[in-house]
C-alpha cells in the first residue's frame, strides 16, 4: 500500500482576522523542511506572519519557501538552515528570527522517531532524538522568552502528541520525549507571567514523512502487513478512517498562536479522534 502526504493548499489553511498577524510579527518554526513543520510555516506566512523557518535541510528548507511564494503567502517564509543538536546553532537561530521583526512565537515542531523495544534500543539514537525533541524546544524557548517579552507577548506551541498522554511500545525516545514536552509546556505557562503563554498539540497519526517512514519498521516489528500498520495500528484505537494532514495540525498552532488562543496557557490541544479516551 501507498501513503503519502498530502500537497497544502491555499483553501487549506486556516485564516484568522488578528492584527498581529502581519509581516512585522515573527514566528519561529523548527522541522520546517517538510511535513507538520513546513505546514504550520506555511500556514502562519498565508496568515501574513514572517516565518523563520528552521531546518538541518537546506534543500527542504528552500522547497518550503518557495512553496510560500506558490500559494502567494501575506507573509514571507525565511530559511534558517541550523542544527538543533548544536546550541550554538539553536541560539544563533532565536536571534537571526528575533532579527526579522518582532519575535513572538514559537512552533516547536522538529522530532524524529526510531521503532525498536526498550531493550534493543540504541541509546546514541536516544541521546539524538532526546536533543533535538527535548533539550532543543528548552534552549530556544529559554533565549525566546526575552524577545517575545519584548516583542508586547505571544505564545510558544509544542508539537506532542497522544504518546505525551499514554504509550505504545517499541518508541521509548518518542514516549519520554512527548510527556517532556507537555512537562515543557507547563513550565512555560507558569513562568510566562501572562506575556508569554505555552500550550501543546497532541494529534494521532499525521501523514508525514516521518509517520509514512515508519509503517514498514512497525510492520517487521509486529509481523503484520502495512496495510494491518494503517487500519489497526494507527487507527485502531481512532474513530476516524483516515490520518489527519500536516495543515490539519498547522491548522491548530495557528489557533493557539492567535487572539483565539489567548486563554491558552499550560494547557494540550488534543486531536486525537477519540484515540486516547475511548476503547472497544
Amino acid at each position: 500500500m501507498a501513503v503519502e502526504s498530502p500537497t497544502l493548499e491555499r483553501a487549506d489553511v486556516h485564516v484568522v482576522d488578528d492584527d498581529r498577524f502581519a509581516p512585522t510579527s515573527v514566528a519561529l518554526v523548527t522541522g520546517a523542511a517538510s511535513g507538520i513543520g513546513r505546514a504550520t510555516a506555511l500556514a502562519l506566512a498565508v496568515n501574513g506572519v514572517t516565518v523563520a523557518a528552521l531546518d538541518v535541510d537546506a534543500e527542504g528548507l528552500a522547497e518550503t519557501q518557495s512553496r510560500a511564494e506558490d500559494l502567494d503567502a501575506d507573509g514571507a517564509v525565511a530559511p534558517l538552515e541550523a542544527d538543533l543538536t548544536d546550541d550554538e546553532d539553536a541560539v544563533a537561530a532565536v536571534e537571526a528570527a528575533a532579527d526579522l521583526g518582532d519575535l513572538r512565537w514559537v512552533a516547536n515542531v522538529a522530532g524524529l522517531q526510531h521503532v525498536a523495544p526498550l531493550e534493543e534500543f540504541p541509546m546514541d539514537v536516544y541521546d539524538a532524538m532526546q536533543a533535538v525533541m527535548v533539550r532543543a524546544p528548552v534552549l530556544l524557548s529559554k533565549h525566546a522568552f526575552p524577545h517575545i517579552r519584548e516583542s508586547g507577548g505571544g505564545a510558544i506551541g509544542n508539537m506532542a502528541s497522544v504518546h505525551g498522554h499514554y504509550v505504545t511500545s517499541d518508541k521509548v525516545a518518542y514516549n519520554v520525549a512527548k510527556f517532556a514536552l507537555r512537562g515543557l509546556t507547563q513550565s512555560i505557562a507558569a513562568e510566562g507571567d501572562g506575556d508569554v503563554r505555552g500550550f501543546s498539540v497532541s494529534t494521532g497519526y499525521v501523514k508525514t514523512p516521518l509517520v509514512v517512514d515508519q509503517i514498514p519498521d512497525t510492520a517487521a516489528e509486529r509481523g503484520v502487513s502495512e496495510q494491518a500498520v494503517v487500519e489497526d495500528v494507527m487507527l485502531g484505537q481512532a474513530r476516524a478512517s483516515e490520518m489527519m494532514a500536516p495543515v490539519d495540525v498547522a491548522n491548530l498552532f495557528v489557533l493557539g498562536f492567535s487572539e483565539l488562543g489567548s486563554h491558552l496557557n499550560g494547557g494540550d490541544l488534543r486531536f486525537d479522534d477519540g484515540m486516547t479516551l475511548t476503547y472497544e
